[in-house]
């Protein structure tokens, strides 16, 4: 049974009893929603619109995302390149026939509505957050010079408590079309970057290890399996800790290709490239990543088995595992 509370309303007896058992905790704030496990901090859900000095207007992100030892995991506003944030999922290309609606990687002529938000009481070892968006630009006006939405996204968080070392954190990314002809692209250019990103700290010596070992970074996309590991001293505090992305096998282009960087920049699993693909107004586009947060290397998990873990369950957000 899941259990819903509408962000701002006091939940019902039944969700305080399941609060007392469930060690995660999601909280709504003035900028966003805070999560943490007891008194461990998870991550910060960015629900309200923050810029640099003007510039780089963005929201709908995760900024701070931790480690199991308190370590930031993610940057926001980097130096070389300010519209990067935490954990984000966007594109350059947003089409509406031939007319490009702003650029929601480069957070330029683009609004993020979070219009509504449900937290999630889905079992007595996870939550989850359920966010309303509407995709808005000032390039969409009304008669009245309001924005118009052209694209609904319903994106769903799971965040499961820490077992066996590392933390789960699922991601299910769902897009409809509120217009005719509206196509969704990456960069366009050869790299094609674009859809579920992380920006994570990059230190000297990080290790990036795929299905096959270890995977070095080139200009282009490469072909590295389901899953990626970035593995080293994260948190600059000297210890090793380590974040890996798995793509379900539902999503398209499974297995996705990867854009990877040793230095300033962000790690991203692509899709769809540089070729737009339409968006359906009757059936939403769904992408499905899981974040695994974990002590130590690569070698101190066994990816392999958590991504059959995870392929094998067919809705990844409410399956019991």
């Amino acid at each position: 049974m899941v259990l819903i509370a509408p962000a701002g309303c006091s939940t019902n007896a039944n969700q305080a009893g399941a609060a007392t058992q469930n060690p995660i905790n999601i909280s709504e704030t003035g900028r966003g929603f805070s999560i943490t496990e007891g008194r461990q901090r998870v991550m910060f859900y960015q629900r309200q619109h923050k810029s640099l000095d003007g510039k780089y207007t963005r929201a709908n992100y995760i900024h701070p995302l931790y480690g199991l030892d308190g370590e930031i995991l993610t940057e926001d506003f980097p130096a070389d390149h300010p519209h990067h944030r935490g954990v984000f999922w966007a594109w350059h290309q947003v089409w509406l026939g031939d007319r490009k609606l702003g650029d929601c990687w480069a957070a330029q002529d683009f609004f993020w509505d979070v219009y509504d938000a449900e937290i999630l009481t889905i079992d007595r070892k996870s939550r989850g957050l359920r966010l309303h968006v509407y995709w808005k630009s000032p390039l969409l006006t009304d008669a009245d010079g309001e924005q118009q939405p052209f694209v609904k996204e319903t994106t769903t968080i799971r965040i499961h408590r820490v077992e066996n070392g590392i933390r789960k954190i699922d991601f299910q990314i769902e897009l409809l079309a509120l217009k005719d002809k509206m196509r969704l692209g990456g960069s366009e250019d050869a790299k094609g970057y674009g859809g579920f990103t992380t920006r994570i700290p990059l230190p000297d010596g990080l290790a990036f290890t795929g299905t096959d070992g270890p995977v070095e970074p080139t200009n282009l996309s490469v072909e590295a399996g389901p899953w990626l590991d970035f593995s080293g001293n994260l948190g600059g505090d000297g210890k090793t800790s380590g974040l890996a992305i798995l793509c379900h096998s539902s999503s398209p282009g499974y297995p996705q290709r990867w854009i990877l960087r040793r230095k300033g920049s962000a790690q991203n699993p692509v899709y769809p490239g540089r070729h737009p693909v339409p968006l359906s107004r009757e059936k939403p586009l769904v992408l499905r990543y899981r974040l695994i947060i974990h002590r130590g290397g690569v070698n101190d998990v066994n990816l392999d088995e958590l991504q059959a873990e995870y392929n094998s369950m067919s809705d990844p957000l409410f399956d019991k595992e």
